[in-house]
């Protein structure tokens, strides 16, 4: 197995960058060189965390990854700690654009003959897990499900043909109004119609807003025997209804069973939380690497979180397809904007105080390293919330850069799953296999049983040999290998709320 050398400083453009990022903590007084630069640090600088490599005067912009990341708030010197306080965000408002489109760094994958083991579904679509869920249609019910699968679980401790069962607990269903309401119940139904789901019991109330008679009307033709419906105040006990019909789902399911399906199947979600200065380095790097990979084979990648687009916008710009797709990113990127300053909110008030504790200063220090997991294949298509993919290759989807919302945004896309690398650690899941893709070394060796794999390794290995390692990863989990999440039992969805509540 091939591998590196570490070093100690890492400039992310060579050729632009003024500033480094420490890949260990740096003491005071050390001196490092890097390129042509030698400095000696004139504080304690943390790991992740950027050094000066040249004197920078007051308001001179700040380049990592090539592009400004904000510029300097006094006069800061060769082998200075640069962080908020000496760093501040360019950002500010809503812009205009140009399309230009530049194709020009795209990384070419040659087409294999890879398959993983899925589930053929009578859409057509095809799923990595055979999934039972259990899907409320008002938060009011939420505690009856889990009466109704606690039953079920103890007549069926194994399963029987299903991978997981899960409620998707919500708060929501009623007294809501507007976008509000319509986005609870598309997310509602594009779970329902989930290729990884084997099996869904809809459950209702009876009284609320989101009554089951429009959520079916609104849901459209589905299998019978593998899509029932309860409505709890039509019924004497609702617990012994739901279990009977959660009986007849599992009689519908009993020989399902996995094949092999070309990889080209495969939806994946691009996401990251609790990012720290390694994000840019290793994991997200890795992850565009892989999305290019899949499109290689034919397949699909999903990007969200459009605040952490703020700043590293104009690269995603470039890569339109067309001016259509520019203008549909365009569009996306200042209606959130507009939706930040429409409540009185910057639109750089991120990165979190987790990030900033591990090297991320600001947003466009966020972004620029977040929509690395883009790769460089073309963007073809811009989705809207609750709207499943439609084309293959690489999409943007409308969404907050909140985990759990952002999350279960991407699998309301029909993404079957998600890869979501994190520097800090999380243990969230969402209702679809979600893979933690750790960005250093250390929060792999603590945080075990919340990570799936370790991009930190790209500090010594090359990308090429990790990226197979990874695919091979992905074809595992796809092909049936539990997650971390689902071996915590951890799976959640998490609905966008804008609006009053009545």
């Amino acid at each position: 197995m091939e591998t590196k050398s570490v070093p100690t400083l890492m400039r992310l453009n060579h050729k632009r960058d003024n500033v480094a990022v420490a890949l260990r903590p740096i003491k005071k007084g050390e001196k490092l060189t890097i390129d042509d630069f030698t400095v000696t640090c004139n504080q304690d600088i943390p790991q992740g965390h950027k050094i000066a490599l040249l004197d920078l005067p007051e308001n001179t912009n700040v380049i990592k990854y090539g592009f400004p990341i904000g510029h300097t708030t006094e006069n800061v010197k060769a082998g200075d700690w640069l962080h908020s306080h000496n760093l501040k965000t360019n950002l500010d408002g809503e812009l205009e654009y140009t399309y230009e489109p530049d194709l020009s760094h795209q990384v070419h994958y040659e087409k294999q003959n890879l398959t993983f083991k899925g589930y053929k579904r009578a859409s057509g679509k095809v799923g990595i897990r055979n999934d039972l869920l259990i899907v409320p249609t008002v938060g009011c019910v939420n505690g009856m499900a889990e009466l109704i699968l606690r039953e079920f679980k103890e007549k069926h401790p194994d399963l029987g043909p299903f991978d997981n069962i899960t409620i998707l607990k919500h708060p929501y269903g009623c007294s809501q109004l507007g976008e509000d309401h319509a986005n609870t119940r598309s997310v509602l139904i594009d779970a329902v119609k989930h290729p990884n789901a084997g099996g869904v019991l809809v459950f209702g109330l009876g009284c609320e807003n989101n009554t089951v008679t429009e959520f079916k009307e609104k849901l459209g033709p589905v299998d019978a025997s593998r899509v029932k419906f309860l409505i709890a105040q039509e019924v004497y006990d609702e617990v012994d209804a739901g279990v009977d019909l959660l009986e007849e789902i599992l009689e519908a399911a009993k020989n399902d069973h996995r094949e092999d399906v070309p990889l080209s199947e495969l939806n994946i979600g691009l996401k990251c939380g609790g990012s720290d200065g390694f994000s840019g380095i290793t994991a997200n790097p890795l992850l565009g690497a892989f999305s290019d990979f899949l499109i290689a084979q034919g397949g699909s990648t999903i990007l969200t979180e459009v605040p952490e687009m703020f700043g590293a916008e104009t690269m995603l710009m470039s890569r339109a397809k067309d001016e259509k797709v520019f203008e549909d990113v365009v569009s996306l990127i200042n209606n959130f904007k507009h939706y930040f300053l429409s409540y009185g909110e910057p639109v750089y008030e991120n990165p979190s105080p987790g990030n900033k504790a591990g090297g991320i200063t600001t947003l466009e220090d966020k972004s620029l390293g977040c929509t690395q997991k883009s790769g460089t294949s073309p963007v073809v298509d811009v989705l809207q919330y609750g709207e499943k993919i439609r084309e293959k290759g690489l999409s943007l989807l409308q969404s907050p850069g909140n985990d759990l919302v952002a999350a279960s945004a991407l699998a309301s896309s029909d993404c079957q799953m998600v890869l979501f690398t994190t520097g800090r650690g999380t243990p969230f899941g969402a209702y679809v296999p979600t893979v933690k893709v750790a960005t250093n070394n250390q929060i792999f060796e603590r945080k075990g049983h919340w990570m799936d794999f370790n991009a930190g390794q790209l500090l010594e290995r090359p990308m090429e040999d990790v990226l197979k390692d990874f695919v091979q990863k992905i074809i595992q989990v796809a092909s049936g290998e539990q997650t971390r999440n689902e071996e915590n039992d951890v799976r959640e969805v998490a609905i966008f709320k804008n609006g009053v509540t009545l």
